[in-house]
């Protein structure tokens, strides 16, 4: 059977006044027009604006903010000039603390519906705050070469758009990442692979690693076809003279193999001071993008773990031991559960490298654990 699809009508042309009712889960103003719901970009709850539709569709239909009427006292100019159009990011124009009581009210409703208990039923913790600018340390940016553009952009996509946005930096990635973005842009334009490399992965550390003083930060570019010797001498060139670390990536992750500089296990490192442990990661492992609420969250966990010297700790979807390598400096023991072979080795390797000895890690996919079901 066909899947069913919604019918699609007419995109109307002028913009229409709506008052904003509430704010969608991914951050967009919803209203509601002769009954039909209405998600409106750019807009927040108790604001008129004048919206344009995008489309329009039997069940629902998108509008974009044109003007703004009334405008609510949480909104705020965005720090970022690219805000209102890159995807990077959608909520910069609505304040921190805001941010933080939506996010909040996200989560209640979500464990409301699975667990089928009110908000008001949950013990709410106070709110964790870190900085809100220059804090994102992995990135997956995408690469296109754009001929109308005069070349090769580099950054996040457009807002609900395949398009990549025309950027010079960024406000929300680690500053040094963001200080890149122009000169890579210039040098994937000067390669006859120029269009043959769709995305570069970023990853960066926070305390020296391999011999590289400060923050190192490491670039695995994704390619298509193989490279000439002339884009492979360009690239490594980047990399010597903007003093990061390059990767190349021809096919899969298997494939992701380290260039510049040869010299060492292919590892960043970052820190978790309060519990004198530092934490080393392949570019391509799954690490928290903000380092400074990552810390700020482990030690919450432990504080309301309130361990003792004699507890056994199971930690499941460990990953490579953010949260279980610190727990066994507190405990008798700990074991950490993860699906990828990949992160259990490198969880156990962190721990050897911290001198960590009460820490065990196996590998197991909890989901199909969680989806067993008992016979009656």
């Amino acid at each position: 059977m066909a899947k069913r699809r919604h019918r699609r009508t007419a995109v109307k042309s002028d913009p229409v006044e709506i008052a904003i009712e509430s704010m969608s889960n991914e951050g967009r103003g919803v209203s509601h027009i002769n009954g039909k719901v209405v998600f409106v970009e750019g807009a927040l709850p108790k604001e008129i604006v004048k919206a344009a539709y995008q489309t329009n569709r039997s069940q629902y239909a998108e509008l974009i903010t044109t003007e703004l009427i009334t405008q609510s006292p949480d909104r705020v100019e965005p720090p970022c000039t690219y805000a209102g159009a890159c995807g990077g990011c959608t909520l910069q124009h609505l304040n921190n603390e805001s941010q933080l009581t939506f996010k909040e009210d996200v989560l209640l409703e979500q464990l409301e519906h699975e667990v089928g208990q009110l908000a008001k039923d949950f013990v709410v913790l106070p709110k964790l705050r870190a900085k809100v600018l220059g804090y994102r340390r992995k990135a997956r940016l995408a690469v296109r070469h754009v001929v109308k553009k005069g070349g090769v952009l580099v950054g996040f996509r457009e807002k609900n758009s395949s398009f990549i946005m025309d950027m010079q930096s960024c406000q929300v990635l680690h500053h040094e990442v963001s200080a890149l973005i122009n000169p890579l842009r210039l040098m994937l334009t000067s390669l006859d692979a120029s269009s043959n490399i769709p995305q570069i992965e970023v990853a960066v550390c926070d305390i020296e690693a391999e011999g590289v003083e400060g923050n190192a930060i490491d670039l695995v570019f994704r390619h298509l076809n193989d490279l000439s010797d002339k884009d492979l001498e360009a690239i490594l060139d980047f990399g010597l003279t903007n003093a990061v670390q390059i990767y190349l990536q021809p096919e899969g992750v298997d494939s992701v193999k380290k260039i510049f500089p040869k010299d060492g296990v292919p590892r960043l490192y970052y820190s978790l001071p309060g519990h004198s442990l530092n934490i080393g990661f392949h570019p391509l492992d799954f690490t928290q993008i903000n380092g400074e609420m990552n810390v700020m969250i482990i030690d919450r966990v432990i504080e309301i773990l309130d361990l003792q010297k004699n507890d056994s700790v199971l930690d499941l979807f460990c990953g490579l031991g953010n949260f279980t390598l610190p727990i066994a400096k507190k405990v008798r023991r700990v074991t950490g559960i993860e699906a990828s072979v990949e992160m259990v080795k490198r969880a156990r390797e962190n721990a050897l490298n911290n001198n960590i000895s009460n820490a065990e890690f196996n590998v197991e996919d909890l989901y199909d654990c969680l989806l067993y079901t008992s016979p009656s």
